[in-house]
């Protein structure tokens, strides 16, 4: 089953079983998802669709971090059950040792001498690991590993 009819059966069972969360975090990604839809004058493919995905997930993660910030947590706790599902609908996220062993691979086949070379190192990196790492993740490692 491809992600969009994974997504419209998520959308329907979150309907019929009155799951407020989960509906509600399916139409604001909807709506992203027909906003780019709209910017590319297409229906977005797979790997489109992930990027939306992630973005989104990024994005609550962003806001939960910010309402912690503010002593909201209710709000807080909401963003994160929200990224939480939207992260079910992604492939497997790298655990810290398998991202290590990637990047580590990524370098190897850049060629990568130093901190110079961290913007090739990370286009490289994200173009491979999209939609399986953090892209914050990614650069604290390349960083370190790069020595910058």
């Amino acid at each position: 089953m491809s992600l969009a009819q994974r997504l419209d059966a998520a959308f329907k069972e979150a309907l019929r079983g009155k799951r407020e969360v989960a509906l509600s975090t399916l139409r604001m990604l909807r709506t992203a998802v027909r906003y780019r839809e709209v910017d590319v004058k297409r229906p977005l493919a797979e790997p489109e669709l992930q990027a939306v995905l992630a973005t989104q997930v990024k994005q609550r993660r962003e806001a939960a971090a910010e309402y912690t910030k503010a002593g909201r947590l209710d709000l807080a706790h909401r963003e994160e059950e929200e990224a939480t599902f939207l992260l079910s609908f992604l492939p497997p996220q790298l655990g810290p040792e398998e991202l290590e062993a990637e990047i580590a691979a990524v370098i190897a086949e850049v060629g990568a001498q130093g901190p110079k070379d961290l913007g090739k190192v990370m286009k490289s990196a994200m173009a491979r690991l999209a939609g399986r790492a953090d892209g914050k993740a990614v650069q604290e490692i390349v960083r370190r590993r790069l020595g910058s």
